[in-house]
């Protein structure tokens, strides 16, 4: 009989040539004592090679781009043969110019119905989703627009999920395991989305976030079947957005691209799905969502930091919307990792423990927004992040500092050193915008890490792209977790 040592490296073997890209094949004799190691498994515990990714699929929305866009929108439903429309939008939003504009493309259109929402929250719920998705059901609707932010944008999502499956639980298709994370087999109807800031680019993706309140952290849902069938990115649609907004929402377009850009390769996720209707819709960084990201990446480190200094700047703000929908498609079919999955808990525990209200939202409750919340490990994660990928941490290096890969600064720094350069570089971006420096800085404390990271280890959707810890199968990162927060809480 074998040795265990022999049957160790035959199962490596079986392993590595049971993968499509590689073209070697086993010998004969190896070949017979794997069948001799098969018997064995028979008698104890199956061994099971877990087979990586092979392919990647694009998807994203329809986009038109221009200056008052907005107003072509009741054309479009009407164009579609729309029979009776649920407009989405939230309080703020309501009072506005982009709203004003779209309702009047409505009215001017005969026999268009059309419902109004008008109570989405900011940083969405269970409990506000379900009122949402309750008002829906109540209606028979055709169509789906919704108008704002992200909050906005993926409300309408939910909303319109639920209306198809009108016996469904929300925990159906919450991302697993915190739901069921069942797949989406019916048709949706279509939805047309109206960002009114340049951030979340939901307005390209089938990508869902809310807060659930009972577990104090975010997560969502993300399936190809909810993305908007056309997205109408209008540039005079931020002109109203607050200073600090156009700061956080810029920061999620920053990190949004980051993260995509360096997920681990397509090729390197488990397991391969077993049919192409489970294969995620984050699916690791592919060569189509690399060129958006990093297009992206170079835009708003551009251009963000000129609407934080001037809210007015017109080319600014059209470039920021450009480079949100650009991210947007990049993460939409790369995936995002770490500082998402570890801003869940950082915004969603918030509420209960240090109360931080950043200043210049217009909010009674507490909050951290979103951009911000991505953004306080920033730092720390692509110190950690590095190692996996320094040509690619390099390449970002080079763009925070203005710079080319050829610049010495960039071309002479050893890989190894890569992690602690960009480290300082994207803390020096982030004090420019004046983001607060760390966990401290929004009341964190270090005994609140464990509690942090307990929040983070469930968002298995965007850790399983982390390099370092999605590589590694079996692997939950606890450890790791636990060093880049505490490595977050100052700098």
């Amino acid at each position: 009989m074998a040795s265990r040592n022999t049957i160790f490296r035959l199962i490596n073997a079986s392993q590595h040539t049971a993968c499509p890209c590689h073209g070697c094949r086993p010998t004969a004799h190896a070949h017979n004592q794997l069948q001799a190691v098969n018997q064995l498994r028979n008698y104890a515990s199956p061994v099971h090679a877990v087979e990586k990714e092979y392919a990647f699929e694009v998807a994203a929305s329809n986009l038109r781009f221009g200056d008052g866009v907005s107003a072509e929108v009741g054309m479009d439903l009407k164009n579609m043969k729309a029979r009776k429309v649920g407009v989405f939008t939230d309080p703020n939003v309501a009072k506005l110019r982009p709203m004003k504009t779209v309702l009047e493309a409505l009215d001017a259109q005969t026999d268009l119905h059309f419902e109004l929402y008008d109570q989405v929250v900011a940083e969405p719920t269970e409990d506000s989703w379900r009122n949402a998705i309750a008002w829906a059901r109540k209606h028979d609707f055709s169509h789906f627009l919704a108008v704002g932010g992200g909050s906005v944008i993926d409300t309408a999502k939910a909303a319109n999920l639920f209306s198809t499956y009108k016996d469904s639980d929300l925990m159906d298709f919450i991302n697993a395991p915190i739901g069921k994370g069942l797949p989406i087999t019916e048709k949706l109807m279509p939805l047309i989305a109206i960002p009114t800031t340049a951030g979340t680019g939901s307005e390209t993706t089938g990508t869902a976030i809310l807060d659930i309140t009972s577990r104090s952290f975010k997560t969502g849902i993300a399936n190809r079947a909810m993305k908007p069938v056309l997205g109408i990115v209008d540039t005079h649609n931020t002109e109203s957005c607050p200073t600090a907004v156009h700061i956080s929402a810029g920061l999620d377009v920053l990190f949004h691209s980051m993260e995509s850009y360096t997920a681990i390769p397509y090729t390197e996720r488990t397991p391969r799905p077993s049919n192409p209707i489970l294969r995620p819709a984050y699916q690791g960084s592919n060569p189509v969502a690399d060129i958006f990201s990093l297009w992206a990446l170079q835009t708003t480190v551009k251009y963000l930091p000129r609407i934080a200094k001037d809210r007015e700047d017109t080319e600014a703000r059209r470039q920021m919307l450009l480079a949100s929908s650009f991210a947007g498609i990049g993460f939409g079919n790369a995936g995002v990792h770490l500082c998402h999955g570890m801003s869940y808990p950082i915004s969603g525990l918030n509420k209960k423990g240090p109360k931080y209200k950043h200043p210049g939202y217009q909010i009674d409750t507490p909050i951290i927004p979103h951009g911000i919340s991505v953004a306080l490990t920033g730092p720390a994660v692509f110190q950690f992040t590095s190692p996996s990928s320094p040509d690619r941490h390099r390449q970002a290096l080079a763009i925070f500092n203005s710079t080319t890969l050829s610049d010495p600064s960039i071309s002479r720094i050893p890989d190894s050193e890569i992690g602690a350069h960009l480290y300082e570089s994207i803390a020096r971006f982030l004090d420019g915008l004046g983001v607060p420096r760390g966990l401290k800085a929004v009341g964190y404390k270090p005994s609140d890490i464990a509690m942090l990271v307990e929040g983070t280890l469930p968002q298995r959707r965007v850790l399983d792209l982390a390099p370092g810890i999605g590589d590694i199968v079996g692997s939950d990162g606890r450890e790791h977790l636990t060093r880049i927060m505490e490595n977050s809480l100052e700098y």
